[in-house]
């Protein structure tokens, strides 16, 4: 059975969902493919922080009804150091920017739900299996669904299905130019049910290692201690998950709040970037293209700053008919990425513990901190990174230091 549509969305997380909702509002018509089920995909623990530019995008796409009565508005956000806490005054350093804590698996859910209202088609459970056809007007989409092929026709592929997804696996390797890190050390991240014991972000260093206290409700809180690459969940019982929390995120007078451990998780820690991001009338978004360490909670923000590119560029060829926009698509994107990926990685080195660097390595981690505590530019710097760049415009992109200037 042949489909046709004008845009062929492949995955439906925050990417693919904002990009079929805002493309809606615009009377333009897209299929929307997912290969998990509907309750697998609601439930998946994500990311929980906002920057306010992809809060300023929900809000465009109308998904904000629940956020702005359930999401914490954050001004600040407190680095520690072996105990030493420094409070980075994000609003007061970048005129008045600020981050939200609402959790990816709501954003998700808001955004299936308002996919649903407006009847378009939103297939779960659809396994997209070949994208031929990348250098015609009409490029083709071969998916399962309900036992039965399916091929989907449409004007542009956008391929927002993630590392593992067909759509990056259907970039030609010749083209593609792959870069990878991986770190070497995990974060072991738990939910647990007890109110949070900080009104902001914790970010904390220590000796024995990484530790993070952060949120999702007024009720529920997120923590997260980094563990060794060869640790599995049995290595780490509650009790000694709650022992190094206290030990890692302590300082003198406060006082962290422990309760029962709802869900653990051990993450990687990784950099990947694969450029270009487009190839013929398929494009990538979110982590098909990239991927960050959760450090610098990036990872949504960064796909939600690719689908307002995609978005506003596939908006320019509806109306217009150029294509200008859309070729400059890699450019635009790949400004922010690096940007990002940058400030992630410095984010990573400056609060782990890794026991493969030199005494003087570890003077110069120091360092770094002090700096903090003792430059309000510096601070900002972070402040600016950590709220969120706004987004460029093609010419803009072009004319930055990248190896598309």
């Amino acid at each position: 059975m042949t489909h046709h549509t004008q845009v062929g969305i492949i995955g439906a997380g925050p990417a693919g969902l904002l990009l079929a909702q805002l493309l809606h509002q615009q009377g333009i018509r897209s299929v929307l493919l997912e290969n998990r089920p509907r309750e697998r995909v609601e439930s998946r623990q994500r990311a929980g922080l906002l920057e306010q530019n992809t809060v300023d995008r929900l809000r465009q796409a109308g998904a904000t009804a629940r956020l702005d009565q359930q999401g914490l508005v954050h001004e600040g956000v407190i680095l520690s150091y072996n105990g030493q806490r420094h409070r980075i005054d994000l609003s007061g350093l970048t005129g008045g920017s600020r981050v939200t804590i609402y959790a990816q698996t709501e954003v998700v859910k808001d955004l299936i739900q308002l996919r649903i209202d407006t009847g378009e088609p939103i297939l779960f459970e659809a396994e997209a299996t070949r994208i031929e056809g990348l250098d015609s007007s009409t490029p083709l989409i071969h998916y399962v669904h309900n036992g039965e092929n399916h091929t989907l026709a449409c004007d542009f592929v956008a391929g927002c299905d993630g590392f593992h997804g067909i759509s990056r696996k259907t970039m030609p390797e010749s083209l593609t130019t792959v870069y990878d890190k991986i770190y070497p050390y995990c974060w072991l991240g738990i939910l647990a049910k007890v109110p949070p014991s900080t009104h902001e972000l914790i970010y904390a260093y220590h000796d024995r290692g990484f530790a993070l206290h952060s949120m999702r409700s007024p009720e529920i809180s997120r923590l997260y201690v980094q563990c060794d690459v060869t640790d599995t969940l049995d290595d780490w019982p509650d009790e000694r998950i709650w022992r190094e929390l206290q030990l890692r995120l302590g300082t003198t007078g406060w006082t962290l709040h422990e309760g029962p451990i709802l869900e653990k998780t051990i993450t990687p820690m990784r950099s990947f970037v694969s450029e270009p991001m487009q190839y013929g009338r398929l494009f990538l978004a979110g982590d098909s293209a990239h991927i960050v360490p959760p450090t610098g909670a990036k990872g949504l923000n960064m796909a939600v700053a690719d689908t307002g590119q995609l978005f506003d560029a596939l908006m320019f060829w509806y109306q217009y008919g150029s294509s200008s926009e859309l070729a400059d698509y890699t450019a635009c994107c790949m400004r922010r990425v690096w940007r990002v990926q940058e400030f992630s990685n410095f984010m990573t080195e400056l609060l782990h513990h890794n026991p493969d660097k030199s005494l003087f390595d570890a003077h110069l981690q120091a360092s770094r901190f002090n700096q903090l505590i003792t430059s309000p530019a510096a601070s900002a710097v972070v402040a600016e990174n950590y709220v969120g760049l706004a987004a460029k415009k093609a010419g803009e992109a072009k004319s930055s230091v990248s190896t598309y200037a």
